[in-house]
């Protein structure tokens, strides 16, 4: 794997850490969950063969810090976030982006409010869920989340997440939206699976929860007896037999858990897109799904809007966490929609 050249950005509220590499084109790939640049370490050599591919982490998660951690998180501001980062590295010609999960929610917001920036956007699972004719009950799920989160802690609080992913009639969970870490102690299946919602991991770190997360952001609620971090030690097996940068990535993911469930999940996913404008603008904008998570919430807002639009819903190899499980063959057809 090519190593990146490393950058931080100075934002509003934040500074950003993000990875480019190769030549061309700028591609800004935009992560979900909990999972940051390295999300994308998978795919990221191959697309810089002909593009300029750049990938961040997310202001709040790991490499990202913010200036008040207890800042409520919009997706606006995570869109002029993306938006700084094109201003900076493509400031003279429009740039393609890809998002995954959370990260495709970014994008869309960014394609609806400054399309003159963008040239094409891959959305991968958005998970939109206000789209939908059923919303009322995802509004419901997202309450309970909250309130097992301040009750319980982080992993009872990622199996419900979990549990309200699945298809219907599906007798095992989703991989949840807050990363594969929180889905293999909710019993989600983990094979080499990766954060998802609003990202996803390298393979080898999100496979293997942290022994000893990193400390919780000081904005996340605690449980009754343990706080989130406490939490998520507990249920995790030990890293010590992990690379230390697979073991690294793993503490950073786990450490994030708290900040994702708590901050980003109640915010992302109570977000309405203007529809009527990415209609309008629906010939730049590919909307994605896994061909393994057909019925499952995060699949759905996408199929959903396709057949709204009357455009195709492109499947790519895999579920929600394809970027992972499979990414040679999802970065054969990130390639494939980007150049058409």
């Amino acid at each position: 794997m090519t190593s990146p050249t490393i950058g931080r950005l100075r934002v509003d509220g934040a500074t950003l850490h993000y990875e480019v590499r190769g030549e061309g084109p700028l591609l800004l790939l935009i992560p979900g969950g909990t999972g940051g640049a390295a999300s994308f370490d998978g795919v990221a050599d191959d697309l810089s063969n002909g593009y300029t591919v750049v990938a961040y982490d997310p202001r709040g998660l790991s490499r990202s810090p913010l200036d008040d951690p207890e800042a409520e998180q919009r997706v606006a501001q995570h869109a002029d976030d993306a938006l700084r980062l094109l201003e900076l590295l493509s400031p003279d010609a429009p740039a393609r982006v890809a998002g995954c999960s959370s990260g495709a929610i970014v994008a869309l917001h960014l394609l609806t409010t400054r399309p003159e920036r963008i040239d094409r956007v891959v959305a991968h699972e958005p998970p939109v869920v206000e789209v939908l004719p059923d919303a009322a009950e995802h509004r419901a799920l997202l309450a309970r989340v909250r309130d097992t989160f301040h009750r319980e802690g982080l992993m009872p609080a990622a199996a419900v997440f979990a549990a309200g992913l699945r298809r219907p009639g599906s007798a095992t969970p989703a991989t949840p939206a807050a990363s594969v870490d929180a889905g293999a102690a909710a019993g989600a299946p983990a094979d080499r699976a990766a954060p998802v919602g609003p990202g996803a991991a390298p393979a080898d770190a999100a496979n293997t929860p942290a022994a000893s997360a990193a400390p919780a952001h000081a904005d996340a609620p605690a449980g009754p007896a343990d706080t989130p971090a406490d939490a998520a030690a507990s249920a995790a097996p030990k890293t010590a037999e992990l690379p230390p940068e697979a073991a690294a990535r793993v503490e950073r993911t786990m450490g994030d858990m708290p900040y994702f469930l708590g901050r980003i999940v109640p915010s992302f996913m109570a977000y309405t897109p203007d529809v009527d404008r990415l209609r309008a603008l629906s010939d730049r904008l590919v909307l994605a799904a896994g061909a393994d998570s057909v019925g499952e919430l995060p699949y759905r807002p996408a199929a959903f809007l396709a057949e709204r639009f009357g455009t195709p819903l492109v499947h790519f190899p895999g579920g929600h966490t394809g970027l992972s499980t499979h990414p040679a063959e999802f970065g054969e057809q990130l390639r494939k929609v980007l150049d058409a």
